[in-house]
């Protein structure tokens, strides 16, 4: 790395999350969950990305704040923040709506942009702009993307680094996954597939490690605390395969205990954005 503490940086989604059937709202987004868990772990951290000009975007800044990221490194920019709507069972959620607000292809601005070229490592969140990518690749930017279960929306010619989400049960084989993801051009590929573990293709070989048994809570940011650990071990401090896969199935069980993407304060719903979506919770709660 280019010095002690490495510079980075993770852009794109962020996310008001609200669980109807508990009555609260936490705030997420996989890129702000990655910078947060990097703050986390005392990492030099940086979360680019947009809020609309509106209520929402006020507890979204609290919270950025609070994680100990800088507010000013997010962009107001014309039009709603991205709300997610949804109901929990069992710490398994099922979304009802999913706004991604103006956060969607989301390219930062020409300044911030010229931090991300400076960048030890950048991350991008689920829902990236395939401008950026492009960008990214072309200038030689060192960075990973997490396409979640949308393996092939993006193109993934040169990316350094995908994470993806595949197959829970043990049955299906996820080498065809990753080498499908090798074939359009990724170079290095993590899958994590929930309880039955993570698989790791360094660009020669697959290592794989198993989940940590934990009493879930909520599984919310579950990834995005994998994702984060296992680039502060891999790419920061050049720990071995085994071990970054081992460390960031720890920390991802650990946020499994908790509301929420990162520890947070839980906040009631307010009765504002329960009028705001009333029409979507009638729709879709059956009324």
């Amino acid at each position: 790395m280019k010095n002690a503490s490495p510079n980075l940086i993770a852009v794109g989604d962020n996310c008001l999350d609200a669980y109807l059937t508990k009555g609260f709202v936490t705030v997420g987004g996989n890129a702000l969950n990655v910078a947060v868990q990097w703050r986390r772990q005392g990492l030099d951290a940086r979360y680019f990305g947009a809020l609309g000009p509106d209520e929402e975007a006020q507890i979204m800044f609290g919270a950025i704040e609070e994680a100990g990221l800088d507010p000013g490194d997010v962009e107001i920019r014309p039009g709603s923040s991205a709300v997610t709507l949804l109901t929990d069972d069992a710490g398994e959620r099922r979304f009802l709506l999913e706004s991604l607000g103006v956060g969607q292809d989301y390219v930062p601005s020409a300044e911030r942009y010229e931090a991300l070229l400076h960048a030890d490592w950048v991350h991008l969140g689920t829902n990236s702009s395939e401008t950026l990518v492009r960008g990214l690749v072309a200038n030689g930017v060192p960075f990973s993307i997490d396409v979640s279960t949308r393996h092939f929306d993006l193109s993934l010619d040169g990316v350094p680094l995908v994470f993806a989400s595949g197959p829970d049960d043990p049955a299906e084989p996820v080498e065809p996954l990753i080498a499908k993801l090798k074939a359009e051009g990724a170079r290095q590929v993590v899958v994590t597939c929930g309880r039955r573990g993570s698989f790791y293709d360094n660009g020669s070989k697959v290592f794989a490690a198993g989940s940590v048994p934990v009493t879930v809570v909520d599984t919310c940011g579950a990834g995005d605390s994998f994702i984060a650990t296992f680039l502060l071990s891999r790419i920061a401090e050049s720990l071995s395969e085994a071990v970054a896969l081992d460390r960031s199935a720890a920390r991802a069980a650990e946020t499994c205990t908790h509301l929420g993407g990162f520890p947070q304060p839980i906040r009631a719903i307010p009765q504002w954005l329960l009028d705001k979506y009333d029409g979507v919770i009638r729709k879709t709660q059956g009324a």
